[in-house]
């Protein structure tokens, strides 16, 4: 009895009288219920190229597009000037000579500063404004008519309301950007709140819940996806209003730096910019439509 508690089962020798096939057997059965490795899937090529190749042929149709118009022309840089403007632009974008001498780098870091403040400062309003406005039919009656007369009042036109106010360029921009990009978001928001089934309020009142118990447990989450869209045309919408802003108001960022480089006649340093701003666009709108996917429940 001791040896058999013991010895471990390597130790242990078969009995003489086992027979070997009965042995081969147990082995044959053990190979069997191994788990073979799964077939790893082809890579989709196929699928690849059909994602990134069509983008590329756009971008090589406009630069032959470009190259064509401008082989004759000596006051618009070729594909070929603009590039090589663009690598020596880039190899020092940081670079400071005083305050209207800036690399473009610090032009576009103080651009989207004013832009975080200003859509910063709408979304804080404008948010909890929309939900105020979706929710109470007399808020709605009220704000509804000055929301349609000041949302197509172009950015150019409250700017100066701005300067007069602030006495200073900067915060006009960001209140320029802050009246612009506002309207977005408090209309999505307002529709998302409108669009709640009216089941779910019902539930709340007999419930007796409070407004803010309904507020945050109904009506953000139904409205999450209305509002994550307002957010995303709103700053894109910031975007486009600080270049036009800067232009003006002057100092350091990306519209100051395109007017400045007109006054220079540098036309390449424009399309620079150009493609710059357009760049920053996609990734701001790519972000939050990212951030968007993330709350879309349905």
């Amino acid at each position: 009895m001791g040896r058999a508690l013991l010895d471990t089962p390597r130790d242990v020798a078969p009995p003489a009288d086992t027979p070997p096939v009965r042995r081969a057997t147990v082995v044959a059965v053990g190979t069997a219920t191994k788990a073979a490795p799964a077939p790893r899937e082809p890579f989709d090529w196929r699928g690849l190229g059909a994602r990134v190749l069509p983008p590329l042929g756009g971008v090589a149709l406009l630069i032959a597009v470009w190259a064509l118009a401008t082989q004759k022309s000596a006051s618009f840089p070729t594909p070929l000037a603009t590039f090589d403007a663009a690598v020596k632009l880039f190899s020092d974008p940081f670079y400071s000579n005083g305050p209207n001498d800036q690399g473009i780098g610090w032009n576009i870091l103080f651009s989207l500063q004013r832009v975080g403040l200003g859509f910063g400062l709408a979304a804080l309003v404008g948010i909890p404004l929309g939900f105020i406005i979706g929710r109470f039919t007399l808020f709605n009656r009220m704000l509804s008519p000055l929301i349609s007369v000041l949302k197509p009042v172009s950015p150019l036109a409250w700017l100066p309301i701005g300067l007069l106010v602030f006495k200073s360029a900067n915060p006009a921009a960001i209140w320029t950007i802050f009246i612009c990009s506002i309207w977005p978001m408090v209309i999505n928001t307002a529709v998302g709140v409108q669009k709640v089934p009216e089941d779910y309020l019902n539930v709340a009142r007999v419930l007796k819940l409070s407004e803010w118990k309904i507020a945050t447990r109904i009506l953000l989450p139904s409205v999450m996806p209305y509002m994550l869209t307002g957010v995303r045309l709103s700053v894109g919408t910031a975007w486009l209003v600080i270049v036009a802003a800067e232009m003006l108001t002057g100092g350091v960022g990306i519209g100051f730096w395109v007017w400045d480089e007109w006054n220079n006649l540098n036309v390449a340093h424009i399309i620079i910019a150009i493609f710059v701003i357009g760049a920053v666009g996609l990734l701001l709108e790519w972000s939050l439509l990212a951030v968007a996917r993330r709350f879309d429940y349905s």
